[in-house]
């Protein structure tokens, strides 16, 4: 067990929070059961998806409260990049400009993209 590969975008030296997910926590989350690691991994993976496609269809207000739900979805399993690009769409949404919204909304669907892959990559080894 250890953290999932680096991201492309990520320093090779980079820290834990800098890494995809944390699979230490996810195995104590799952009693290091390997099939509920592999079903956290999925759920996460299709919630992601899901809430990033909402948002694109969103309302302003509605944007607010689908970043905190991917946030709180992303902490869950220590997907740390997410959750701090989600913590700034939902911020942008809350009080920021338009501009400023567009351009966090990118590059947390850019993430995102980024961890499903890293994801994809891991569920292959298993």
């Amino acid at each position: 067990m250890g953290v999932l590969p680096v991201l492309a975008s990520e320093r090779s030296n980079g820290s834990a929070f800098e890494r995809a997910i944390d699979l230490v926590h996810l195995a104590r989350k799952t009693l290091a059961d390997p099939s509920l690691e592999v079903e956290m991994l999925e759920a996460f993976g299709f919630t992601a998806s899901m809430l990033m496609q909402r948002m694109q269809q969103a309302a302003r207000s509605s944007i607010c409260a689908t970043a905190q739900a991917l946030n709180s979805s992303a902490r869950s399993i220590r997907a740390w990049r997410v959750a701090v690009a989600a913590e700034a769409v939902k911020v942008a949404a809350e009080s920021g400009p338009i501009w400023s919204l567009r351009q966090l909304s990118i590059k947390l669907g850019t993430v995102v993209k980024e961890i499903r892959a890293a994801i994809t990559e891991f569920l292959q080894t298993k």
